[in-house]
Parts: structure tokens; C-alpha cells; sequence
């Protein structure tokens, strides 16, 4: 597998978010509606990742963006996960934990305090992966879902203590 840096509205990137969207509508009735562009990821204040198979197949995919202290209860310094997503046929293959290693290390870079994301309760495999990972349950919630029921947010701080 390899891991590159790519564009947020990178053909592949659209094709694997075609994807997520359709899973999201499976398991919650619609898609993540969250505004998003693809500015947003674009280096030093965000980053977007696809991990392609031997094949040359893009097949997993992964992002963050830099967040202010705003009306949707984000904090100064905090990174923004999205589009964390692995294809059916590649899931279990460790993809989705090494593209969250190099998101957090390239926001840390960047100088972001804290690493944040709101998933749904329909997502069991992506809260498994974030608690193992080291994300803690966030209250108060963030984010446009922050309302519903159904959102669940954590954060990871970036910064190590003494450093």
C-alpha cells in the first residue's frame, strides 16, 4: 500500500467520497452534509491522504482541516478529521490507523493543539478505532451534527505534556 498527498477534489478523492457518501446514507438516510472545500486541506492548514493498493487502485482515504474557536465549538488550534474512509475489500488491513497516524503527525507539524472528529453511533468500526487511538468522548459536541443524538465527537490532544 502506499500512502500520498493529494487534492481534496483529486478525481480519485471525489470517487472514494462518492463512496463514503453512499455508506453514510446506508447507515444514517443521507450524506454528510458538512460544507466542505477542498481549499480547506491544502498544506500548512490541512492535509488529504489516499492510500492506493499494489494495483494502483485508490482504496482508502483521509483528511484533516485547521479550526478556529467558532459558533460550531471548535477551539483555537484544534485539527478537523475527515473523510476517514477504507473501501469494503481493504478494511481490516490496517489502513485506516496508518492514515490517522500520518494525519495527526502532519497537524502537529503544522502546530495544531488538538485532533477532532464527530462520527455517528451507526459507525461502531470508526469509534474502535478512535478509542483505541487514543480519543476521548468530547462534551461539549462540535461540529454541524453537534445537535443530534446520534453524533458522537472526540478529540486527541497533539501536544505531548512537557513539549
Amino acid at each position: 500500500m502506499q500512502i500520498v498527498t493529494a487534492a481534496y477534489d483529486h478525481p480519485d478523492a471525489v470517487k472514494l467520497n462518492d463512496q463514503v457518501q453512499l455508506e453514510y446514507a446506508e447507515r444514517y438516510g443521507d450524506g454528510d452534509l458538512t460544507p466542505l472545500d477542498p481549499s480547506q486541506f491544502a498544506p500548512p492548514r490541512g492535509l488529504y491522504l489516499i492510500a492506493y493498493d499494489a494495483d494502483g487502485t485508490p482504496v482508502a482515504t483521509g483528511g484533516w482541516r485547521a479550526q478556529e474557536r467558532n459558533e460550531e465549538g471548535y477551539a483555537d488550534g484544534d485539527a478537523e478529521l475527515k473523510r476517514m474512509y477504507v473501501v469494503p475489500e481493504a478494511r481490516g488491513l490496517g489502513l485506516a490507523r496508518r492514515i490517522l497516524v500520518a494525519l495527526e503527525d502532519s497537524a502537529r507539524a503544522a502546530g495544531r493543539s488538538r485532533m477532532v472528529l464527530e462520527t455517528g453511533d451507526r459507525q461502531p468500526e470508526a469509534i474502535a478505532l478512535y478509542l483505541s487511538s487514543g480519543y476521548a468522548p468530547e462534551v461539549p459536541k462540535f461540529g454541524l451534527y453537534r445537535g443530534y443524538d446520534s453524533s458522537r465527537c472526540f478529540a486527541k490532544p497533539l501536544v505531548l505534556p512537557n513539549g
